[in-house]
């Protein structure tokens, strides 16, 4: 009897592992084709903990959600005069033109942002951020990059340099 590898346990066996295992048992002339399975799964999975469990306490206690952050996240990463055209700013946050006009009004109301008028365009209004967004992304910034390095403290840093450089070039590949 062969040893399985803590990989292939199934009781060891994470979400992706068990349904590789399972659609392997049910259909074995899919067996060499599982593997994107087990990997997209792995990242889908990632992605929502680290996400919807682990980063959206910081959002809440902050009153934003995760969208609003980006969007305030984005604009003091522009850096000064921390303004952009809405195009800009939805392009660079991956959303709707819809999503962003929600999200814009949403932190307009919480006094974040206010829409200015454009330096050389009358009829074009600018995204600018106030002192007041500002000053929360400032104080959010060391507790979520802290976060952040904490849900990947099981990773050794060359790891996530290599990790982050796979996922890039999976992203290159999508285009």
């Amino acid at each position: 009897m062969s040893e399985q590898s803590p990989d292939t346990d199934p009781a060891n066996a994470d979400r992706a592992e068990l349904a590789r295992q399972q659609w392997q048992a049910e259909m074995p002339e899919l067996a060499d084709a599982l593997g994107p399975m087990v990997v997209l799964g792995r990242l889908n999975e990632a992605s929502q903990i680290v996400l919807m469990e682990k980063l959206t306490p910081i959002f809440k206690q902050s009153g934003l959600k995760q969208g609003e952050f980006d969007v305030l996240a984005t604009l003091v990463r522009s850096g000064a005069p921390y303004k952009l055209m809405p195009t800009d700013l939805y392009k660079s946050t991956m959303m709707s033109s819809g999503g962003m006009t929600a999200r814009l009004d949403r932190l307009e109301k919480a006094g974040h942002i206010e829409r200015c008028p454009h330096p050389s365009d009358r009829r074009a209004l600018m995204v600018c951020l106030t002192d007041q967004g500002l000053s929360l992304i400032r104080s959010m910034m060391p507790d979520y990059v802290a976060r952040q390095k904490r849900l990947l403290a099981g990773l050794a840093a060359e790891e996530q340099e290599t990790l982050a450089s796979l996922l890039g070039k999976l992203l290159k590949s999508l285009d």
